[in-house]
């Protein structure tokens, strides 16, 4: 089950973003710089801003739609009673601004961006230009009564020899947020192949922190009433056999051991762990990255494919470090693969996807199927 996001969670959720923007902020600023210095000795700063800006698309929309149909609940417990578990509508609000040059394969079918594009390739480490490209895209979204946040944001500078990247991902539904930026070496195999190595540093929540090990016993237990009893809940047994459940508050919340472990302990838990991680402050990862991208083109076929791997994360012996969670080191990677292909003029076939592993997160996308076309 997704965790539903706590106002403080939002709050490390804006603090991220901040970091996000000001990284963002600072490559656009020396970007910028470069082309400001090269445009005066030209005397064409004008000219150079525009093309900077030339064939970028903001955009904003708003879609929504039914969600799961209503559901009826009977009780007999006092006679029939019947109650209505009512979900509400999703929708998503997004905006956003991009200038990525499209590849060969990516057909743009729709007149108007509407926020609900997915394009895989946004993903690959390089694209199909060299130079300055970005991504700047929100959305706030219901979905099946869940509210959550998605944004994809990054800088991209790809030249002959070098690759520089700032990104910000924040996918509410996979539970997974970081900020991070990478400098890489790029050596190109012709023109459809490329390898890079270089550093990458990542800022995010301390993933693989368990706020509940401490209270683990050495069976494999939990200790959970002695938790629940720390987080203000109250016991009361009656000299009968009979056992009343209090929380904070004082309000009774359950009358029998079943109802207690059932019901009540699972959210003392839940609600346990979310403030604990709430408690703590972002930790910066530093990562050696390598990769490749390939990139083929032609109306019969295509392939692109990109990926890549960190083998090796510096240990600066912080209390939250991942590696201690992990015992040592660990590989985090990320890849995606793109592939058509065309039998004849009626009948193609398609296979797109792309998955990331970071830390004990992993969230990945895909699609695959076929077209006929009936002359």
């Amino acid at each position: 089950m997704k965790r539903e996001r706590t106002p403080n969670q939002y709050k490390d959720s804006c603090k991220i973003t901040v970091y996000s923007f000001l990284g963002i902020m600072m490559l656009m600023l020396f970007m910028l710089a470069s082309t400001f210095a090269q445009a005066q000795q030209d005397n064409k700063f004008k000219k150079s801003v525009k093309k900077t800006v030339k064939y970028s698309t903001f955009y904003g929309a708003i879609n929504g739609g039914n969600s799961l149909s209503d559901v009826d609940v009977f009780s007999v417990t006092n006679g029939l009673q019947t109650a209505t578990v009512k979900t509400p509508f999703d929708y998503s609000m997004s905006f956003g601004v991009r200038k990525i040059a499209r590849l060969g394969y990516e057909n743009r079918a729709n007149v108007f961006y509407d926020g609900t594009e997915k394009s895989y390739s946004d993903a690959a480490t390089v694209g199909k230009v060299k130079g300055f490209e970005f991504l700047l895209e929100g959305e706030l979204a219901r979905q099946q009564g869940i509210s959550f946040i998605n944004q994809h944001h990054f800088l991209r500078y790809v030249a002959n020899n070098w690759i520089a990247k700032v990104e910000y991902l924040q996918d509410g539904f996979a539970d997974i947020q970081y900020f991070e930026a990478s400098e890489r070496y790029r050596h190109r195999v012709g023109n459809k192949l490329s390898f890079n190595i270089g550093a990458v540093q990542r800022l995010a929540e301390p993933y693989g922190y368990d706020p509940l090990e401490e209270w683990m016993l050495s069976n494999g237990n939990l200790h959970y009433t002695d938790l629940a009893i720390q987080e203000g809940y109250n016991i009361e047994f009656d000299g009968t056999g009979e056992v009343a459940y209090y929380n904070p508050a004082g309000s009774l919340v359950a009358e029998n051991t079943q109802i207690w472990e059932g019901v009540v302990i699972p959210q003392v838990l839940s609600n346990y762990t979310e403030k604990k991680r709430d408690a703590l402050d972002l930790t910066i990862q530093h990562s050696v990255v390598v990769g490749f991208d390939f990139y083929h083109f032609e109306k019969k076929w295509w392939l692109h494919s990109w990926g890549n791997l960190m083998p090796y994360h510096y240990d600066d012996g912080n209390e939250f470090s991942y590696h201690k969670y992990n015992d040592g080191q660990w590989l985090d990677y990320s890849g995606g693969l793109i592939f058509g292909y065309n039998f004849n003029k009626s009948l193609g076939v398609f296979l797109e996807g792309k998955y990331n592993k970071y830390w004990n997160r992993n969230w990945h996308d895909f699609s695959v199927g076929m077209n006929y076309v009936i002359f």
